[in-house]
């Protein structure tokens, strides 16, 4: 059982969908309309990357990678990888430790002086797998979210 690690493209929306119900299982999926428009938007946007493993044809582990561009670090970007999944039936074999570094790489060629990862898990696994891939915990990560009674759906920006 190979991998080929490669982006993702147009044709792989139902499987991110289908992926995201893993990461995210509360979540509601979009309206198939809405998500094409979202995922069209990302594969149009030259700060992201959507970096996919598909083993047998499948596509079994994803993140996303944001360049961003910067006017400090010698006006050097910086990169965050978000929406790390593997599916359930193929974790332990290494996959999305491949589907990772193949981002970090995207991110060191495209200049990047750093790339950040954030996670909500607690879980030993899943930190010691966030250890494996190269990543150390030595900042404080600050978020904020929309308060409840405010959410709606991103607008395209105009």
């Amino acid at each position: 059982m190979s991998l080929v690690l490669r982006l993702a493209g147009p044709d792989d929306l139902p499987a991110m969908l289908s992926l995201y119900t893993q990461l995210s299982p509360g979540d509601d999926l979009p309206s198939p309309a809405e998500a094409e428009a979202t995922w069209r938007r990302i594969l149009d946007s030259d700060m992201m990357s959507v970096h996919a493993g598909v083993c047998d044809g499948e596509l079994v582990a994803t993140c996303v990678l944001v360049v961003v561009p910067n006017l400090t670090r010698s006006q050097r970007p910086f990169a965050m990888i978000e929406n790390v999944v593997s599916d359930a039936r193929f974790r332990g074999r290494g996959f999305g430790k491949r589907v990772v570094k193949a981002a970090i790489d995207h991110a060191w060629a495209a200049g990047c002086y750093k790339v950040m990862l954030m996670t909500g898990r607690s879980d030993p696994a899943v930190l010691g797998f966030y250890r494996a891939c190269g990543f150390v915990s030595d900042k404080t990560a600050f978020q904020i979210r929309r308060p409840p009674g405010q959410q709606g759906r991103a607008q395209a920006p105009r």
